[in-house]
């Protein structure tokens, strides 16, 4: 299947198309990245990448990224412009140039000050919030989407494994995830995805903790780490929750109940199966439990370029999963002050089911320390 700059720009062309739009606009981003197959940073200086529905692509590209531009292989008009200028004249001859009278552009990731300069160039131009419809793009995994988000997971996982081999009772929050980092980088990863979470005890309940410097470990805690890495452009989300030396009997019952919703996510997954039926199925298992006044989130997201991306594995998003989609399955349950459970697979969708790209084990673990 080809996939040049030219099918990607068609593409999002289509997209304005179906919206019924002149164009669409994409700024540094995932959604850019993926199409010019080139990491440009968001900053201070507007950059701009125009589809129109018809007709060839334009770009308003920073004066001092031309170098870097001039390697995509991008055959549409160049509108540079340098710091000492500004940039209102470049994005003025941009929209001359264009001559389009609506956009749709990325609500979540275009700021506010791009929008305003392409209002000012044009002030009559609609803008759209087209973000569901341009990232929708990126759902579909390829082969090599795919290769590089196993990567970084076994970059993951053989992480985890050396960082729970090293813990020992004593040891702050803090101390694990130093471990947790380093390990990380001498297993080969580009980045970190995210802060990592390492939350024991009272933490653990949590759901997006801080480590803590000043607690130390101890017998009988429930240890949660949920992190993930960047390999090749792609992420990966793992959570797994270890018991340090013995996990009471409440502790064993609230992880099987979790596990279970866990598996009865992965049983509901299939290519045209919809986020609210994933979510469903996993969150039944947990209500259905005598731990459902601890249940505080959703299972999953989608999972890519970013590591919360579309779709998102809630009940009421009726958005149907097309094969090659990839999401985070990770149910979980939580009591302040008490302990919390969350197990996370990064599940790939198939035509007749799934795979679980994720492998470290999810039977119950108790840490010796």
């Amino acid at each position: 299947m080809s996939d040049t700059l030219a099918d990607r720009l068609a593409a999002y062309a289509s997209v304005a198309s179906d919206l019924n739009v002149d164009a669409v606009a994409l700024v540094p981003g995932p959604n850019f990245t993926r199409t010019v197959q080139h990491n440009f940073m968001s900053h201070e200086r507007p950059f701009v990448l125009v589809i129109p529905a018809q007709g060839a692509a334009a770009a308003l590209v920073p004066n001092l990224e031309l170098g870097s531009w001039d390697l995509i292989g991008f055959d549409g008009a160049v509108f540079d412009w340098r710091d000492q200028d500004g940039y209102a004249a470049a994005f003025d001859a941009m929209m001359r140039h264009l001559s389009i009278k609506s956009l749709g552009v990325e609500g979540q990731i275009m700021r506010v000050f791009v929008h305003h300069a392409l209002k000012a160039a044009q002030p009559d131009l609609t803008i759209i919030d087209a973000e569901r419809e341009i990232s929708a793009l990126r759902m579909i995994k390829t082969d090599a989407d795919i290769a590089a988000m196993q990567a970084a997971i076994d970059i993951s996982e053989r992480a985890l494994a050396r960082t729970f081999d090293s813990v020992k009772l004593g040891q702050t929050e803090k101390d694990i995830e130093q471990v947790l980092i380093q390990s990380v980088f001498a297993e080969g990863a580009d980045d970190l995805a995210f802060a990592p979470i390492v939350a024991a005890g009272d933490n653990s309940a949590r759901p997006h903790a801080k480590a803590r410097a000043d607690y130390k470990v101890q017998s009988g805690d429930a240890l949660l780490i949920d992190f993930g890495v960047r390999k090749d452009g792609f992420c990966s989300d793992i959570t797994r929750t270890v018991f340090l030396v013995h996990a009471s009997d409440e502790a064993r019952a609230v992880y099987d109940t979790v596990l279970r919703a866990n598996l009865a996510g992965l049983d509901a997954t299939r290519a045209g199966v919809t986020a609210h039926k994933i979510d469903d199925a996993a969150t039944s298992v947990l209500e259905a439990s005598p731990f459902r006044d601890r249940i505080r989130t959703k299972t999953g997201h989608g999972l890519g370029r970013e590591v919360h991306e579309a779709p998102y594995i809630m009940r009421g998003n009726h958005m149907t999963l097309p094969a090659g989609t990839v999401y985070t399955n990770e149910p979980g349950l939580y009591e302040i002050g008490k302990f919390g459970v969350r197990i996370e697979d990064d599940v790939l969708v198939t035509e007749d089911g799934y795979r679980t790209l994720t492998t470290f084990t999810k039977e119950l673990t108790v840490l010796s320390c």
